[in-house]
């Protein structure tokens, strides 16, 4: 498991101070910054990022928080690789939506991991996925739980 396109949850668990999975988020970025490891987010993840950093940051009382989820994506996109959502992308997305039955963020994930021959890495199955378990084990889905870092 060197390459891993990451998940918002897996992004958000990183500035939650009290998420279960932070030191093991902040061990991923920080083997991705030394090289030990690839890490992927895409351009939709992103965007789903400063959304909802901007609205973690607001209720937490933060002055500038929209400043400071712009912030959390550029330092994202310092330690990450930035996969671009193309047409190829989104039809393979559109099938796994199809196929799945989970959120098109998710799909998207999971279609940008196919792209970029990387691991798909989510937070923690959803309701939505377990129905779905079986066949996001064949397409190589992970959780935080089940990695070592």
């Amino acid at each position: 498991m060197k390459r891993l396109v990451l998940d918002t949850g897996v992004v958000v668990e990183y500035i939650v101070l009290r998420s279960p999975y932070r030191v093991k988020v902040a061990r991923l970025f920080e083997k991705a910054s030394i090289g030990e490891l690839e890490l992927y987010v895409n351009t939709i993840t992103l965007s789903e990022v400063l959304y909802i950093a901007s609205r973690i940051y607001r209720a937490a009382g933060i002055d500038d928080p929209n400043r400071e989820a712009m912030d959390l994506v550029e330092w994202v996109k310092s330690r990450t690789q930035v996969v671009s959502v193309d047409e190829s992308i989104a039809v393979r997305a559109g099938e796994l939506k199809k196929q799945l039955r989970i959120a098109l963020p998710g799909c998207l994930v999971i279609a940008s991991a196919e792209a970029v021959k990387a691991v798909p890495l989510f937070r923690k199955p959803e309701k939505e996925m377990k129905p779905a378990m079986s066949s996001l084990r064949q397409l190589g889905v992970k959780f935080l739980g089940e990695i070592q870092v």
